[in-house]
């Protein structure tokens, strides 16, 4: 079996080497309709787009990608090929969650209002969202849970409307996937609008995908003071990015935000085991997140806890340094443990 690999895939090696005959490694971006024409496999991240013009005319038999996400493979034309592939669902929700709770720690600071009280609306509900949920009511907010897919199916109780997260919530944060066409549509879903309807004094967080919601509105948003601020990880056109908006928000990162080393093991572990499972391989692997380089956490509460462990501010204010190195940012990005890594004491 040959495998081509994303060479920005972390903690994999090892284990696609156990079970490959031959295994290139290469830049997501680079992979070439003739460096995969030969190979049965294929371990991506977002940054290979898995369509015809990639795919057509190879022996490519399955596609690993080491994301929750899945908006860059062409699934009809996987389909109609007869190429499988496989995700990584929730990989990184414990990342997502480190960071949004980061974040809405740092809003509260800044705006000087306690998190307890507030409204916070999630928009998607799936192994990301249902753990900001649960995150955000340990914290002493009220959640509104808003995920129309679900809801069709599982009935109305526990989840809202759209329209209800827009005129009650004070914080808005998205996890949804990119879904351009169709009754779920999510591109563009906070849009001019939205951003019209929305609290004046409501804070926007985006962790999803940046077509999500639309730059322009956003801007002009911020501008007009029609939402009091913005936390933003992804964005449209990715990596050449909004200068613009890159300095209005309050946080502004490289698409990082479930890049915990945690989640980064869980996605390379989850890949390997989808692999084995398609390709009937008994693999052997042990796939972990190194050690923090001091696991000990004194801090005065829980809270200045967690942002010694994790403060999305160091990343923000790196990509505003150097916003043309997006994709060195993200490629490079350093080890960074969830707090379940650490011994916290809390210091009377």
């Amino acid at each position: 079996m040959k495998a081509i690999v994303d060479d920005k895939i972390p903690y994999i090696s090892d284990a696609i080497e156990s079970v490959a005959d031959e295994v290139v490694y290469a830049p997501g971006r680079d992979f070439t309709k003739e460096m995969v024409k030969d190979a049965d496999l294929l371990v991506v991240r977002t940054r290979t787009k898995c369509s015809r013009e990639l795919l057509e005319g190879s022996n490519v038999k399955f596609i690993a990608t080491a994301t929750i996400g899945y908006d860059h493979i062409d699934t009809a034309y996987c389909r109609e090929n007869g190429i499988e592939w496989a995700n990584c669902p929730g990989c990184n929700a414990g990342g997502v969650e480190q960071y949004v709770q980061s974040a809405l720690i740092l809003l509260s600071e800044k705006h000087d209002r306690p998190l307890e009280g507030m409204t916070l609306g999630v928009v998607g509900v799936g192994n990301v969202g249902s753990r900001i949920a649960k995150m955000a009511a340990s914290m002493g907010m009220k959640v509104l849970q808003c995920d129309p897919p679900r809801q069709e199916k599982e009935g109305g109780n526990g989840f809202c409307s759209f329209r209800q997260i827009m005129d009650e919530a004070d914080v808005i944060t998205f996890h949804v996937p990119l879904i351009r066409e169709g009754e779920y549509k999510t591109y563009h879903y906070a849009d001019e609008d939205f951003f019209a309807r929305v609290r004046k004094n409501c804070w926007i967080i985006n962790t999803s995908r940046g077509e999500v919601v639309d730059t322009l509105a956003l801007k002009k948003a911020l501008n007009k003071n029609l939402i009091a601020d913005a936390v933003i990880d992804v964005w449209e056109n990715e990596p050449d990015i909004d200068l613009e908006l890159l300095e209005n928000v309050f946080i502004g990162t490289p698409h990082i935000a479930g890049y915990s080393a945690d989640g980064k093991a869980n996605a390379s572990r989850m890949s390997m085991d989808n692999i084995c499972r398609f390709f009937g391989i008994d693999g052997k692997y042990n796939i972990e997140a190194p050690a923090p380089a001091n696991a000990n956490v004194n801090a005065k509460d829980m809270k200045d806890a967690l942002l010694q462990i994790y403060n999305p501010m160091s990343d923000c204010s790196n990509l505003r340094a150097n916003p043309k190195d997006f994709e060195k940012l993200r490629g490079n990005y350093p080890v960074r443990r969830e707090k379940e890594a650490f011994n916290i004491n809390i210091i009377d």
